[in-house]
Protein backbone atom coordinates (compact mmCIF):
# COMPACT_ATOMS: atom_id res chain seq x y z
CA UNK A 1 0.00 0.00 0.00
CA UNK A 2 1.82 3.44 -1.01
CA UNK A 3 1.79 5.45 2.25
CA UNK A 4 2.54 8.50 -0.09
CA UNK A 5 1.59 11.27 3.15
CA UNK A 6 4.31 9.94 5.30
CA UNK A 7 6.43 12.84 5.19
CA UNK A 8 9.23 13.26 7.59
CA UNK A 9 8.69 17.26 8.72
CA UNK A 10 12.78 18.12 8.47
CA UNK A 11 14.29 21.31 9.81
CA UNK A 12 15.81 23.73 6.89
CA UNK A 13 19.37 23.61 7.08
CA UNK A 14 20.88 27.03 6.38
CA UNK A 15 19.58 30.67 6.11
CA UNK A 16 21.64 31.53 3.30
CA UNK A 17 19.69 34.70 2.44
CA UNK A 18 22.57 37.67 2.36
CA UNK A 19 21.46 40.95 4.53
CA UNK A 20 22.11 44.06 3.06
CA UNK A 21 25.93 45.23 3.93
CA UNK A 22 27.56 48.24 3.98
CA UNK A 23 31.22 48.34 3.16
CA UNK A 24 33.67 45.88 2.17
CA UNK A 25 31.22 43.28 2.89
CA UNK A 26 29.06 44.12 -0.20
CA UNK A 27 32.47 42.77 -2.10
CA UNK A 28 32.47 39.14 0.01
CA UNK A 29 28.67 38.75 -0.99
CA UNK A 30 28.68 39.76 -4.29
CA UNK A 31 32.17 37.11 -5.04
CA UNK A 32 30.01 34.27 -3.07
CA UNK A 33 26.86 34.85 -4.86
CA UNK A 34 29.19 34.91 -8.29
CA UNK A 35 30.74 31.67 -7.45
CA UNK A 36 34.33 33.31 -6.79
CA UNK A 37 34.54 31.60 -3.63
CA UNK A 38 38.38 32.75 -3.01
CA UNK A 39 37.40 36.11 -3.47
CA UNK A 40 34.82 35.83 -0.66
CA UNK A 41 37.30 34.45 1.33
CA UNK A 42 40.03 36.67 1.24
CA UNK A 43 37.66 39.64 2.01
CA UNK A 44 35.51 38.21 4.52
CA UNK A 45 37.94 36.63 6.58
CA UNK A 46 39.70 39.65 8.03
CA UNK A 47 36.23 41.54 8.19
CA UNK A 48 35.53 38.22 10.56
CA UNK A 49 38.61 38.65 12.81
CA UNK A 50 37.71 42.28 13.09
CA UNK A 51 34.00 40.95 14.45
CA UNK A 52 32.34 41.86 11.41
CA UNK A 53 28.83 39.95 12.11
CA UNK A 54 28.39 39.16 8.67
CA UNK A 55 31.07 37.99 7.29
CA UNK A 56 31.33 35.51 10.13
CA UNK A 57 28.21 34.28 9.20
CA UNK A 58 29.25 33.96 5.98
CA UNK A 59 32.39 32.39 6.68
CA UNK A 60 29.92 29.57 8.46
CA UNK A 61 28.47 28.89 5.65
CA UNK A 62 31.36 28.51 3.27
CA UNK A 63 32.82 26.21 5.76
CA UNK A 64 29.33 23.92 6.24
CA UNK A 65 29.20 24.12 2.66
CA UNK A 66 32.76 23.45 2.03
CA UNK A 67 32.86 26.73 -0.47
CA UNK A 68 36.44 28.19 -1.22
CA UNK A 69 37.17 26.21 2.00
CA UNK A 70 37.44 22.14 3.05
CA UNK A 71 34.31 21.58 4.42
CA UNK A 72 34.48 21.95 8.60
CA UNK A 73 31.15 21.78 10.62
CA UNK A 74 33.32 22.54 13.59
CA UNK A 75 34.67 25.75 11.79
CA UNK A 76 31.24 26.74 10.36
CA UNK A 77 29.75 26.34 13.91
CA UNK A 78 32.52 28.26 15.52
CA UNK A 79 31.96 31.29 12.92
CA UNK A 80 28.12 30.65 13.24
CA UNK A 81 28.34 31.30 17.27
CA UNK A 82 30.16 34.39 16.75
CA UNK A 83 27.48 35.98 14.51
CA UNK A 84 24.83 34.46 16.58
CA UNK A 85 26.32 35.96 19.66
CA UNK A 86 26.27 39.11 18.07
CA UNK A 87 22.19 38.78 16.96
CA UNK A 88 22.56 37.93 13.37
CA UNK A 89 19.35 35.93 12.92
CA UNK A 90 20.58 33.51 9.90
CA UNK A 91 23.47 32.93 12.11
CA UNK A 92 21.11 32.06 14.75
CA UNK A 93 19.17 29.56 12.37
CA UNK A 94 22.18 27.93 11.26
CA UNK A 95 23.88 27.12 14.76
CA UNK A 96 20.87 25.42 16.01
CA UNK A 97 20.44 23.09 12.72
CA UNK A 98 24.39 22.36 14.06
CA UNK A 99 23.29 21.41 17.74
CA UNK A 100 19.67 19.82 15.94
CA UNK A 101 22.09 17.49 13.81
CA UNK A 102 25.02 16.99 15.89
CA UNK A 103 27.17 18.98 12.67
CA UNK A 104 30.41 20.08 14.43
CA UNK A 105 28.86 20.06 17.61
CA UNK A 106 27.09 17.73 20.29
CA UNK A 107 23.97 17.33 18.82
CA UNK A 108 21.97 18.98 21.64
CA UNK A 109 18.23 19.17 20.88
CA UNK A 110 17.32 21.69 23.66
CA UNK A 111 20.26 23.93 22.45
CA UNK A 112 18.84 23.87 18.82
CA UNK A 113 15.40 24.71 20.05
CA UNK A 114 16.79 27.48 22.22
CA UNK A 115 18.57 29.37 19.21
CA UNK A 116 15.53 28.28 17.46
CA UNK A 117 13.43 30.39 18.93
CA UNK A 118 16.19 33.24 19.22
CA UNK A 119 16.25 33.48 15.30
CA UNK A 120 12.26 32.92 15.12
CA UNK A 121 11.72 35.90 17.45
CA UNK A 122 13.75 37.61 15.54
CA UNK A 123 11.68 37.52 12.48
CA UNK A 124 13.67 34.67 10.22
CA UNK A 125 11.14 33.04 8.72
CA UNK A 126 13.27 29.69 7.86
CA UNK A 127 13.64 29.28 12.18
CA UNK A 128 10.06 30.00 12.32
CA UNK A 129 9.26 26.75 10.46
CA UNK A 130 12.24 24.99 12.17
CA UNK A 131 11.02 26.12 15.64
CA UNK A 132 7.62 24.98 14.60
CA UNK A 133 8.76 21.48 13.56
CA UNK A 134 10.74 21.11 16.89
CA UNK A 135 7.41 21.63 18.89
CA UNK A 136 5.37 19.40 16.33
CA UNK A 137 8.13 16.41 17.18
CA UNK A 138 9.25 17.76 20.73
CA UNK A 139 12.50 17.79 20.47
CA UNK A 140 13.93 20.29 23.15
CA UNK A 141 10.82 21.48 23.59
CA UNK A 142 7.34 19.80 25.08
CA UNK A 143 5.57 18.56 22.23
CA UNK A 144 3.17 20.69 21.47
CA UNK A 145 1.02 21.08 18.64
CA UNK A 146 -0.68 24.67 19.12
CA UNK A 147 2.53 26.30 19.14
CA UNK A 148 3.65 24.29 16.20
CA UNK A 149 0.40 25.60 14.20
CA UNK A 150 0.72 29.27 15.37
CA UNK A 151 4.70 29.25 14.06
CA UNK A 152 3.87 27.53 10.95
CA UNK A 153 0.84 29.56 10.26
CA UNK A 154 3.15 33.17 11.10
CA UNK A 155 5.77 31.72 8.43
CA UNK A 156 3.15 30.11 5.91
CA UNK A 157 1.39 33.93 5.87
CA UNK A 158 4.65 35.51 5.18
CA UNK A 159 5.37 33.21 2.00
CA UNK A 160 8.12 30.58 3.62
CA UNK A 161 6.97 27.24 1.72
CA UNK A 162 8.51 24.76 3.83
CA UNK A 163 5.98 26.15 6.39
CA UNK A 164 3.68 26.03 4.01
CA UNK A 165 4.08 22.50 3.14
CA UNK A 166 4.04 21.44 6.98
CA UNK A 167 1.14 23.10 7.67
CA UNK A 168 -0.75 21.48 4.98
CA UNK A 169 0.45 18.43 6.12
CA UNK A 170 -0.98 19.35 9.70
CA UNK A 171 -4.43 19.54 8.20
CA UNK A 172 -4.09 16.56 6.24
CA UNK A 173 -3.85 14.55 9.39
CA UNK A 174 -5.84 16.47 12.13
CA UNK A 175 -2.75 17.08 13.69
CA UNK A 176 -3.76 19.52 16.27
CA UNK A 177 -6.23 20.65 14.35
CA UNK A 178 -9.27 19.35 12.67
CA UNK A 179 -9.00 17.35 9.72
CA UNK A 180 -9.32 19.54 6.93
CA UNK A 181 -8.29 18.07 3.09
CA UNK A 182 -9.72 21.31 1.48
CA UNK A 183 -7.10 23.70 3.55
CA UNK A 184 -4.54 21.03 3.00
CA UNK A 185 -4.86 21.71 -0.60
CA UNK A 186 -4.78 25.33 -0.42
CA UNK A 187 -1.77 25.07 1.90
CA UNK A 188 -0.10 22.68 -0.50
CA UNK A 189 -0.99 24.72 -3.86
CA UNK A 190 0.82 27.74 -2.50
CA UNK A 191 4.33 25.70 -1.17
CA UNK A 192 3.86 24.02 -4.74
CA UNK A 193 3.76 27.67 -7.04
CA UNK A 194 7.47 27.96 -4.87
CA UNK A 195 8.21 25.10 -6.43
CA UNK A 196 8.21 22.75 -3.52
CA UNK A 197 8.29 18.77 -4.39
CA UNK A 198 6.85 17.50 -1.30
CA UNK A 199 3.73 19.81 -1.82
CA UNK A 200 3.51 18.89 -5.09
CA UNK A 201 3.73 15.26 -4.56
CA UNK A 202 0.81 15.56 -2.06
CA UNK A 203 -1.29 17.87 -3.53
CA UNK A 204 -1.50 15.53 -6.65
CA UNK A 205 -2.31 12.56 -3.84
CA UNK A 206 -5.32 14.72 -2.63
CA UNK A 207 -6.46 14.92 -6.36
CA UNK A 208 -5.52 11.59 -7.29
CA UNK A 209 -7.78 10.33 -4.36
CA UNK A 210 -10.42 13.08 -4.49
CA UNK A 211 -9.72 14.23 -0.54
CA UNK A 212 -10.91 17.93 -0.20
CA UNK A 213 -11.55 18.28 -4.19
CA UNK A 214 -12.75 16.48 -7.27
CA UNK A 215 -10.89 13.77 -8.50
CA UNK A 216 -8.35 14.97 -11.42
CA UNK A 217 -5.95 12.17 -12.54
CA UNK A 218 -5.12 14.56 -15.27
CA UNK A 219 -3.92 17.07 -12.33
CA UNK A 220 -2.56 13.94 -10.18
CA UNK A 221 -0.16 13.04 -13.10
CA UNK A 222 0.54 16.85 -13.84
CA UNK A 223 1.33 17.40 -10.00
CA UNK A 224 3.44 14.34 -9.77
CA UNK A 225 5.63 15.08 -12.70
CA UNK A 226 6.57 18.38 -11.60
CA UNK A 227 7.57 16.36 -8.35
CA UNK A 228 9.50 13.94 -9.96
CA UNK A 229 11.47 15.93 -12.63
CA UNK A 230 13.04 17.44 -9.37
CA UNK A 231 13.66 14.15 -8.33
CA UNK A 232 11.82 13.44 -5.52
CA UNK A 233 11.35 9.54 -5.28
CA UNK A 234 8.03 9.49 -3.81
CA UNK A 235 6.45 11.13 -6.65
CA UNK A 236 8.61 9.39 -9.11
CA UNK A 237 6.96 6.11 -7.58
CA UNK A 238 3.60 7.48 -7.61
CA UNK A 239 3.60 8.55 -11.32
CA UNK A 240 4.55 4.89 -12.19
CA UNK A 241 1.61 3.93 -10.56
CA UNK A 242 -0.39 6.08 -12.66
CA UNK A 243 1.44 5.34 -15.67
CA UNK A 244 1.19 1.69 -15.68
CA UNK A 245 -2.60 2.02 -14.58
CA UNK A 246 -3.34 4.92 -17.36
CA UNK A 247 -4.92 6.91 -15.00
CA UNK A 248 -4.79 10.79 -15.94
CA UNK A 249 -2.30 9.31 -19.23
CA UNK A 250 -1.91 6.54 -21.62
CA UNK A 251 -1.01 3.48 -19.99
CA UNK A 252 3.01 3.28 -20.28
CA UNK A 253 5.17 0.78 -18.65
CA UNK A 254 8.51 1.84 -20.23
CA UNK A 255 7.54 5.00 -18.74
CA UNK A 256 6.48 3.31 -15.13
CA UNK A 257 9.54 1.10 -14.92
CA UNK A 258 11.86 4.33 -15.64
CA UNK A 259 9.62 5.93 -13.19
CA UNK A 260 10.28 3.10 -10.87
CA UNK A 261 13.92 2.38 -11.13
CA UNK A 262 14.49 6.12 -10.22
CA UNK A 263 12.22 5.74 -7.17
CA UNK A 264 14.32 2.60 -6.45
CA UNK A 265 17.56 4.25 -6.72
CA UNK A 266 16.74 7.61 -5.07
CA UNK A 267 14.77 6.74 -1.79
CA UNK A 268 16.08 7.55 0.95
CA UNK A 269 14.64 4.81 3.31
CA UNK A 270 14.87 0.80 2.75
CA UNK A 271 11.59 0.16 2.68
CA UNK A 272 10.63 2.46 0.25
CA UNK A 273 13.36 0.80 -2.09
CA UNK A 274 12.08 -2.21 -1.58
CA UNK A 275 8.62 -1.57 -2.60
CA UNK A 276 9.54 0.47 -5.69
CA UNK A 277 12.41 -2.26 -7.11
CA UNK A 278 9.20 -5.27 -6.31
CA UNK A 279 6.83 -3.20 -8.22
CA UNK A 280 9.23 -2.67 -10.83
CA UNK A 281 10.34 -6.31 -11.12
CA UNK A 282 6.55 -7.21 -11.21
CA UNK A 283 6.14 -4.80 -14.39
CA UNK A 284 8.98 -6.29 -16.08
CA UNK A 285 7.53 -9.56 -16.18
CA UNK A 286 4.57 -7.86 -18.48
CA UNK A 287 7.05 -6.32 -20.65
CA UNK A 288 9.26 -7.33 -23.61
CA UNK A 289 13.13 -7.25 -23.50
CA UNK A 290 13.00 -4.25 -26.00
CA UNK A 291 10.96 -2.50 -23.40
CA UNK A 292 12.79 -3.28 -20.76
CA UNK A 293 15.97 -1.95 -22.28
CA UNK A 294 14.39 1.19 -23.34
CA UNK A 295 13.04 1.64 -19.80
CA UNK A 296 16.47 1.33 -18.41
CA UNK A 297 18.13 3.94 -21.02
CA UNK A 298 15.61 6.50 -20.47
CA UNK A 299 16.57 6.25 -16.38
CA UNK A 300 20.17 6.03 -17.20
CA UNK A 301 19.76 9.24 -18.80
CA UNK A 302 17.47 10.94 -16.85
CA UNK A 303 18.71 14.10 -14.99
CA UNK A 304 16.53 16.03 -12.44
CA UNK A 305 14.78 19.77 -13.30
CA UNK A 306 16.22 22.82 -11.54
Amino acid sequence: MRNVLRVVLLALMLSLSMPAMAGPSEDAVAAYKRGDYAAALKISLPLANQGNAEAENLLGDMYSLGLGVQQDYAQAAEWYRKAADQGVVGAQNNLAFSYERGLGLPQDYAQAAEWYRKAADGGDLAAQNNIAVMYEKGLGVPQDYAEALAWYRKAADQGQGGAQTNLGIMYDNGRGVPQDRAMAAIWYRKAAAQGRPIAMNNLAFLYEHGLGMPQDYAQAVAWYRKAADQGYPRAQANLAILCKQGKGVPQDYVQAYKWLSLAASRSPDKESRDQATSDRDSLAAKMTPGQIAEAQKLAREWKPTK
